[in-house]
């Protein structure tokens, strides 16, 4: 690129440190990584298991069971009718897996934010490199557009003096 075009294509000063910046650190090919805790692996792990058509469908299958059992009266009745043993064993397990989904939620959020970031930073580095395609494109357009303009003075420079001599040959025979 000449020196003349270097002028043409312009980014303000903020614009192109910010993109020798993006440059240097390529964000599309290095994605954000998180290290995972062991107690981060356990809330994915339970969340996951919790949160799950898999776990719903077991749980409830055992607390019918449970109830039958506790009706029908094959066993001695351990858990009388209001059924206070699986209230509590429910309420207890609610106590502990709410909290830790939270914190499963919590790190994925974080995971999210980090992704948003990260793709924040390449769309404004494509944004820069876009923006810096069109000062280019519409430089060239420009340097284009002035060669042309020269070709047709040149041109018409010396096309003139024939032109002339044509319009008055044709004028002179009108004449008489």
């Amino acid at each position: 690129m000449t020196n003349e075009q270097t002028h043409k294509v312009h980014l303000s000063p903020e614009d192109q440190e910010r993109l020798r910046e993006l440059r240097t650190q390529k964000p599309a090919r290095n994605l954000p990584k998180l290290a995972l805790t062991p107690g981060a692996m356990f809330a994915d792990r339970v969340a996951e298991t919790v949160g799950s058509w898999h776990f719903i469908i077991i749980q409830s299958v055992l607390l019918g069971i449970w109830i039958m059992l506790n009706m029908m009266a094959f066993i001695k009745h351990w858990d009388p009718y209001p059924f206070i043993l699986p209230n509590l064993v429910l309420s207890f397990q609610a106590a502990y897996a709410a909290p830790i989904i939270m914190m499963s939620q919590n790190r994925q959020s974080e995971i999210d934010r980090r992704h948003a970031e990260h793709d924040y930073r390449i769309n404004v580095k494509a944004e820069l490199e876009i923006e810096l395609l069109h000062n280019k494109i519409d430089a060239l357009r420009e340097q284009e557009i002035l060669q042309l303009l020269n070709i047709i003075q040149r041109l018409s420079a010396h096309l003139a003096p024939e032109l002339v001599a044509a319009i008055e040959a044709k004028a002179v025979p009108d004449k008489t």
